[in-house]
């Protein structure tokens, strides 16, 4: 029979052993340092001056003083002294500093979420995800980088009369859209409350070819508030249809630029 468990290393009592209680708070001052694993510190080459009773670390790569000769190993501090535990493969470390989970791979100590997990039903990046967004950034930016020559982001939906498009909001409220909302064509939408929608460019995806807003004469907003340089198509104009601009004061033809009458 062996010593030693086959896992954590623990002694066992030997049958006729002498002071079998010496064995046995042996085991138990090994247990208490590896189970639930929660270490101090992982970055120290030589351990801190005054460490409390019962606190572990992790020793660095190239450590030094009392912990010289234990790399990598999980240092515990216990009854005045320093006790070493080599860790075993799958070994999982929360580092109380860094408030980050860590693994023993078998050859160094790693983020225990570097392997996949492939699905995950919710992602949350510094922020809440949910079951409508199941993957939520907070954050001043985000960066899609590519690997190799390029980079694509898709936005895929079931059929044309879905929604396939990009938000943008204030104070959650929707200011802007731009996708293929409806239809397979390619729509460029603008709000000022959230509610009520507005078209400024549909570029049609059988043709390719754009559509500006279009206003009959007598539904035409004012030429001020649209600003100078906007443009509209006029469908009932004297004449007949014609694309129209604004000077910042009134709707002109484009044609002879004669005010929309």
């Amino acid at each position: 029979m062996n010593s030693n468990s086959p896992n954590l290393l623990l002694p066992y009592i030997m049958a006729a052993q002498a002071q079998k209680h010496v064995t046995h708070n042996e085991a138990i001052r090994a247990l208490d340092a590896l189970i639930q694993i929660a270490v101090t510190d992982r970055d120290l080459a030589s351990p801190p001056a005054s460490p409390v009773e019962g606190s572990r670390y992790i020793v660095t790569a190239a450590p030094g003083g009392a912990w010289a000769g234990h790399a990598n190993e999980i240092a515990a501090y216990q009854d005045g002294a320093w006790t070493f535990y080599p860790p075993r493969t799958g070994f999982l470390a929360w580092i109380a500093d860094e408030a980050v989970l860590i693994c023993w791979t078998g050859v160094a100590w790693e983020p225990a979420v570097t392997a996949a997990i492939n699905p995950a039903p919710l992602v949350g990046v510094n922020a809440t995800a949910d079951t409508t967004n199941r993957l939520s950034v907070s954050s001043a930016a985000s960066l899609f980088n590519h690997a190799g020559a390029g980079h694509q982001v898709k936005v895929n939906k079931a059929a044309a009369s879905n929604t396939a498009s990009q938000l943008f909001q204030t104070a959650f409220s929707g200011r802007a859209e731009i996708g293929l909302t409806g239809d397979d064509d390619l729509h460029f939408k603008v709000s000022a409350d959230g509610a009520t929608w507005r078209e400024a460019l549909v570029v049609t995806a059988v043709t390719g070819t754009p559509r500006i807003p279009q206003f009959a004469k007598a539904a035409l907003p004012s030429a001020a508030a649209a600003g100078a340089a906007a443009l509209v198509f006029v469908p009932d104009e004297t004449g007949g249809a014609v694309l129209a601009f604004s000077d910042g004061a009134a709707w002109r033809r484009v044609t002879d630029r004669a005010v929309v009458a």
